[in-house]
């Protein structure tokens, strides 16, 4: 008799009609890999499913905190992706339920200390024999794919300055805004063998990138300054964002003044206000954004060495980049390619190669040296 084919299992993706939910779910659907879209909302969810393949896509409406251990029985998928920030103030339940039920665990938390913490989780993860993968996106994904790519040519790298500047029309979502509203203007831990202040949204500068010109930049807090700089003995570190227009950038960094000076207001809790309102200056700005890391050290010769690398995302596709390790890693499960059990931030998991091939269908440039 013929060999029956297994049918493949799911991609179960909690806010799977979101900013990152959707564009994974697209993803994955061009290769022939099946998905639930998850959230809240029915309407939006078979809105999103009915525009990818039908014979891929089903729905689940449901509450995770309440349902998902049940849903995870009655869907039996091959790994969970969760996209719903944001995770600066979040638990693990999400992640425990998971591997309560033995499904491998990513997410595109972007909070620092939930990332750093998701290694609490690691004796639990290696019991039950799954991967739990926190972090799965820019920082520290396509971060850490970046030093892995560069760091053999270095014996010591001194300092690493990075950062990421959307374009002011690509596609901006909730949580990310109500990530970054929720420390600016607060002070934020130090890094590793660092003992000066840092405030979110201050320290502003200029950094030119390539076909973009010059951007704002200001702190970040991001999982990337507890994690790299042990695993990749760096000395310093310094992570920046910024707004594609200065009105809107400089006009975050003077309430970030005031909350330093100590405005009793939580920026946060008018998120989507101040999202809608960004959104009105769209008609200003481009859909253009980029990232630049610049490293700084010596070569195995004792001499300086700087390395310089940009990738910009044109015409709106730049928010494809953050998606890329969780679409790389989701394939890996589902296809029964080895990834470690245990639970771990997603540092040195993805290879720079394998993320811009991943890239190759969208309007996605690299630069090295150019500036």
């Amino acid at each position: 008799m013929p060999e029956v084919e297994t049918p493949q299992r799911p991609v179960l993706i909690l806010g799977g009609y979101g900013n990152f939910g959707k564009r994974i779910a697209s993803a994955l659907t061009r290769d022939n890999i099946p998905v639930i879209i998850a959230g809240r909302n029915a309407e939006k969810a078979n809105d999103f499913a009915n525009q990818l393949p039908g014979k891929l896509t089903r729905t689940a409406c449901f509450d995770v905190y309440k349902d998902l251990a049940i849903e995870l029985q009655r869907l039996n998928p091959a790994v969970v992706i969760n996209t719903c920030g944001p995770f600066q103030n979040n638990n693990y339940e999400v992640a425990k339920i998971c591997i309560r039920a033995a499904v491998p665990y990513i997410d595109l938390a972007d909070g620092r200390d939930f990332v750093f913490g998701i290694k609490a989780l690691d004796d639990k993860a290696r019991l039950a024999g799954i991967p739990v993968i926190s972090g799965a996106s820019t920082v520290p994904g396509l971060s850490s794919a970046v030093l892995d790519r560069y760091k053999d040519l270095f014996s010591e790298i001194d300092q690493m300055i990075y950062g990421i500047s959307p374009g002011q029309g690509a596609e901006r979502g909730l949580a990310t805004t109500q990530g970054i509203l929720s420390y600016l203007g607060k002070k934020l831990s130090p890094t590793q063998g660092s003992s000066a202040s840092r405030y979110g949204w201050q320290d502003i500068y200029r950094q030119e990138f390539p076909l973009l010109g010059k951007r704002w930049m200001a702190n970040c807090d991001i999982p990337d300054l507890d994690l790299l700089q042990s695993q990749y003995n760096i000395k310093s570190l310094q992570f920046s964002a910024g707004m594609e227009l200065g009105l809107i950038h400089l006009g975050l960094w003077g309430l970030s003044w005031l909350i330093r000076w100590g405005l009793p207001i939580r920026l946060e809790k008018h998120a989507a206000s101040l999202l809608k309102l960004s959104n009105w200056f769209n008609i200003f700005g481009t859909s253009d954004g980029g990232m630049h890391i610049i490293l700084k050290g010596k070569d195995h010769n004792g001499q300086s060495l700087t390395k310089k690398w940009f990738i910009i995302g044109l015409d709106g596709d730049g928010p494809q980049i953050p998606t890329i390790p969780a679409i790389i890693l989701a394939k890996k499960i589902v296809r029964n390619e080895r990834i470690a059990s245990g639970a771990m931030p997603c540092v040195g998991l993805v290879s720079l190669a394998d993320y811009l091939q991943e890239l190759a269908p969208f309007h996605i440039r690299t630069f090295e040296d150019e500036i």
